[in-house]
C-alpha cells in the first residue's frame, strides 16, 4: 500500500501542477477599426498595407513612415469597407464564375498561367483568397458606382456644342498629380480652417522639393493616393475648372497654389505637357491619307459557342467545325447562326451590324480585319468562347464630326464622374459609423 502511494503522490503532484499551470497565450486578430456593421482587423490592415508597400516600392515612391501608411491604408479600407456595406444593402452580389473569369484574364493581361500568377501575388505578400475577395469587392464597388453615379450623369447636346466651341484646344495636354484634403460634410469655419492651414504645411514641404509622390501616399484622401495621386494626360477641357485654370498658367515641376473646392483642399503638381492639339488629329489624315477622315467599319456576322462545365473547349472547336464544313457546302451562313448561336445577335442571323476600329475585343477584330468580303474565319476563341466570323462587306465612312462630339461627351462626362464620385464619397464617409481601435493596442 506504502508502495501505491509513494507512486502516486508524484501522479498527483504533476496532474494538479498543469491543472494550475498559467495558460499559453494564444495571439488573436484584433480590430482596427469598426465601420458601421462591420470591422476591419488588424490582420487586414497589415496585409494591404504589405501590398501598398510592394506597389510603391515597384514604382520607385520613396516609403511614407509606417505609420503614415497605416492610416492612410485603414482610411482607404474604411471608404472601400463602406461602399460594400451599402452594395450589400442593395442586394448586389458577385458570381463565383463571374470572379473566375476576372481573375484568369487578369493574369492573361499579365501572361501568366494562375499557378505563376498565384506566386507573383505570394511575392507580394498576398494570398490567391484574399486577392480574390479584393476583386469581389472592386466589382461590387463598381456597380455601386453605376447606380449613384455614373447612371445618373446627364450630358445635353448644348454642352457638347459648347465644349466644341470654347474648349482650349490650343494648350496641349498635361500630366498632373494631386493631393486632395477631404472636408467633413457641414464643416464648421474652425475645422475648416485647421484643414486649410494643414494642407498649406504640406504644400510649403512640396514646395521645398519634398517628393510629391511620398506627399500623395502620405497625407491624400483621394482612393489614387497609393497610386501617387497622378490623373495622367489630360486637356484641360478634361480637368475640373479650378484645376484648368491653375494647371493653364503652371511651368513643368511647379506647384499649384492651395485650391478649395466643395470636396476639400487640392494641391497640384505639374509634371509634364506635350504638344499643342490645335491642329485638328484631322489635318494629319490629309497628309497620310486619301481616305479623309474615314473610318473603315466591316458588316459582319458571327456563330458564337459559349463553354461550361458541359460544353468543353473540345466540344465548342468540333461543333463550329462542323457547322464551318456545311457552310462551305452551301448552307446558309445566316441560317445557321439562328438556330446555333449563343448571344443575342442569334435573332438576326448573327448580324452584328457596322462596326468601327475598337468596337469588339482584340481578339476578334484581329481576325475579323485578315478575312475578305464573303469568307469565313476558322474557329476563333475570344472570351467570350469560340466563333466563327463571316465578313459581309467593309465601307469607308466620314464620321469626323461624330467623333469629335462623342470624344466631347466623354470629356465631359469624365469630368462630371470625378467631381459626382469625391462629392458622394464624402458624403458616404461622413454619413457611416466609424470607431477607430488601433490607439487601444
Amino acid at each position: 500500500m506504502n508502495a501505491i502511494r509513494f507512486f502516486l503522490l508524484p501522479l498527483f503532484l504533476c496532474v494538479t501542477s498543469s491543472l494550475y499551470a498559467r495558460p499559453a497565450i494564444i495571439e488573436i486578430d484584433r480590430i482596427a477599426a469598426v465601420v458601421g456593421n462591420d470591422a476591419i482587423t488588424i490582420s487586414e490592415l497589415q496585409e494591404q498595407s504589405r501590398a501598398a508597400i510592394a506597389r510603391l516600392q515597384r514604382q520607385g515612391t520613396p516609403l511614407p513612415p509606417e505609420d503614415v501608411l497605416e492610416r492612410q491604408m485603414l482610411e482607404r479600407m474604411i471608404i472601400d469597407r463602406a461602399q460594400i456595406q451599402l452594395a450589400r444593402e442593395y442586394g448586389m452580389t458577385v458570381e463565383e464564375a463571374e470572379l473566375d473569369q476576372t481573375i484568369a484574364r487578369i493574369a492573361s493581361r499579365n501572361n501568366m498561367s494562375m499557378d505563376r500568377f498565384r506566386s507573383a501575388l505570394e511575392e507580394d505578400g498576398i494570398s490567391l483568397a484574399s486577392f480574390r475577395e479584393d476583386i469581389r469587392n472592386d466589382i461590387l464597388i463598381s456597380r455601386l458606382r453605376d447606380r449613384e453615379i455614373d447612371s445618373r450623369i446627364v450630358v445635353s447636346d448644348a454642352e457638347i456644342d459648347n465644349y466644341l466651341t470654347h474648349t482650349r484646344l490650343d494648350q496641349g495636354e498635361f500630366r498632373v498629380a494631386h493631393i486632395l484634403f477631404r472636408t467633413p460634410e457641414a464643416a464648421s469655419p474652425d475645422q475648416l480652417q485647421r484643414l486649410g492651414e494643414r494642407a498649406e504645411q504640406i504644400r510649403q514641404r512640396a514646395i521645398a522639393g519634398g517628393n510629391f509622390a511620398e506627399l500623395v501616399a502620405s497625407y491624400s484622401d483621394a482612393p489614387d493616393a497609393l497610386q501617387g495621386g497622378d490623373l495622367g494626360w489630360r486637356t484641360l477641357d478634361d480637368l475640373p475648372d479650378i484645376f484648368a485654370d491653375a494647371v493653364a498658367g503652371m511651368r513643368v515641376n511647379e506647384i499649384s497654389p492651395l485650391l478649395q473646392s466643395a470636396n476639400g483642399f487640392h494641391i497640384l503638381k505639374l509634371f509634364e505637357r506635350r504638344g499643342s492639339s490645335g491642329q485638328d488629329d484631322d489635318d494629319d489624315d490629309d497628309d497620310n491619307n486619301d481616305d479623309v477622315g474615314g473610318v473603315r467599319q466591316t458588316h459582319a456576322r458571327h456563330i458564337l459557342i459559349r463553354t461550361d462545365e458541359v460544353v468543353s473547349e473540345a466540344e465548342a472547336r468540333r461543333r463550329l467545325n462542323d457547322l464551318r464544313e456545311r457552310i462551305s457546302h452551301g448552307e446558309s451562313f445566316a441560317e445557321l447562326a439562328r438556330l446555333h448561336s449563343q448571344d443575342g445577335s442569334a435573332f438576326s442571323g448573327g448580324d452584328l451590324g457596322w462596326i468601327n476600329p475598337g468596337d469588339t475585343v482584340p481578339e476578334f477584330e484581329r481576325v475579323m480585319d485578315q478575312l475578305a468580303e464573303g469568307e469565313v474565319s476558322e474557329v476563333t476563341q475570344t472570351p467570350f468562347g469560340f466563333h466563327l466570323i463571316r465578313v459581309e462587306a467593309r465601307r469607308l465612312e466620314d464620321m469626323r464630326q461624330e467623333r469629335r462630339r462623342l470624344a466631347a461627351r466623354h470629356s465631359i462626362r469624365e469630368r462630371k464622374l470625378d467631381e459626382a464620385y469625391q462629392d458622394w464619397l464624402r458624403q458616404l464617409r461622413d454619413r457611416i459609423y466609424v470607431e477607430y481601435r488601433l490607439e487601444d493596442e
